[in-house]
């Protein structure tokens, strides 16, 4: 399977866009590799999406209490 159709046939399961899933890294899973979920060099292996908007959101308005720079 080449990654463009692991793309397409993982926005059809989510109905997300191509782009977002292209985005978002998926990629096929070698069933005899063994895969160390602590490693940095592999990256997260999850999204806590409440944990990212939260911190989104403490950036946002974070940003709108400075006072204004005269």
């Amino acid at each position: 399977m080449r990654q463009a159709d692991l793309n397409r046939a993982v926005a059809r399961a989510t109905g997300e866009t191509v782009s977002t899933i292209q985005r978002l890294g998926f990629m096929l899973a070698e069933p005899d590799e063994h895969i160390d979920t602590e490693a940095e060099m592999h990256g997260p292996y999850m999204i806590d999406w409440d944990a990212l908007a939260a911190e989104r959101d403490y950036l946002i308005t974070s940003s709108r209490r400075k006072p204004a720079v005269v």
